[in-house]
């Protein structure tokens, strides 16, 4: 059976990517992963708001004892945060005992920053970078349009910049996600992340406190992420990717069905080990075997806005629907 999949102009063995997540940060972690049947892994993200947060308590650390004799005033010699170059070097690394593609991460700040970066990466020798192009609404009077027009001159400054596929790594969070997607493909993003995890604060009541829980998707969070699949399908160039809370190879073959080329998986990784990997590609193989398919393009689409005869299936009908027959969750869910 032919599981292979296209992403970026890249054949990949089958549609299973890991995204960006600190497995990786251990050699053996990759090799694991790749044994399992991964074809493609992302890279953890280089934050550039981390490395200045880094360089800004190594300089502190070095300056302790400062002025601590009258005749010396370092007790250091002139050493400095390397930056990005260990991030560099560690790419370099997994890239060597890699034989799937590796995919880097990206988050930056400045413009300049940006763009020197991606192309740090790509002398790295990595296959594709993905973007994190996102903006948290934090401020009353940030306007959108504002927002939006500066990732995408951003995108286009970095599709100047280097020659390896680029990504983009997406929040859902846009008044209109479509039209951000059409004009980013327009500006030579090769595939989109639908969509990017955000790390959201909890409180813990007894210490009255703000605290950082574990950020793993559920299952049955893919829903958003298919439905847009669902509406891209055959409207733009470049590559879906779908993400969240994917767990299962049926939740791939439902991405598939969507129009999703490829997913991305972490959580169901994190929560039942390695060996998910293999059991995720079994039951895809399981799935095409029952329906009769021989290889993924057999079925990819299938269920899209661009191949169903009901125009209104991934549109708000389909709510107005469901709300008219609200009454069936109660035989699915019998109150007592």
């Amino acid at each position: 059976m032919d599981i292979r999949a296209s992403y970026m102009g890249i054949e990949l063995k089958n549609p299973i990517i890991i995204g960006a997540c600190n497995l990786v940060d251990k050699p053996e972690n990759l090799l694991k992963l790749q044994e399992a049947g991964a074809s493609a892994i992302v890279y953890r993200s280089l934050f550039e708001e981390q490395l200045h947060l880094e360089n800004l308590e190594f300089g502190n650390i070095m300056q302790e004892y400062n002025e601590r004799s009258s005749e010396v005033g370092s007790m250091h010699s002139d050493f400095r945060h390397a930056g990005p170059k260990e991030y560099i070097l560690k790419l370099m690394n997994a890239k060597k005992i890699l034989e799937i593609p590796l995919f880097a991460s990206l988050n930056a700040v400045y413009d300049k920053s940006w763009i020197d970066y991606a192309k740090k990466i790509e002398d790295a020798g990595v296959d594709g970078i993905e973007l994190n192009l996102y903006t948290l609404p934090s401020q009353l009077d940030s306007a959108n349009s504002t927002v939006v027009d500066w990732q995408i001159d951003i995108l286009k400054k970095i599709r100047e910049a280097v020659k390896i596929p680029l990504a983009v790594k997406l929040s859902p969070y846009y008044s209109n996600p479509m039209d951000i997607i059409r004009k980013m493909d327009y500006a030579g993003a090769d595939a989109f992340v639908l969509f990017n995890r955000f790390f959201q604060p909890d409180i813990d009541l007894e210490k009255e406190e703000l605290i950082f829980p574990y950020n793993l998707s559920n299952e049955n969070d893919y829903r958003l992420s298919m439905r847009f699949a669902g509406l891209l399908h055959k409207n733009i160039d470049a590559n879906i990717c779908s993400s969240n809370g994917i767990f299962s190879g049926f939740d791939v073959a439902k991405m598939i069905l969507a129009g999703a080329d490829v997913v991305q998986i972490v959580s169901t990784i994190y929560k039942n080990g390695f060996g998910q990997i293999s059991l995720i590609l079994s039951q895809l193989q399981s799935f095409m075997d029952s329906k009769g398919y021989n290889k993924i393009d057999d079925f990819k689409g299938k269920l899209s806005k661009a191949n169903i005869n009901d125009p209104f299936a991934y549109n708000r009908a389909q709510y107005i629907d469901i709300l008219m027959n609200s009454n069936d969750i109660f035989k699915k869910y019998p109150m007592i």
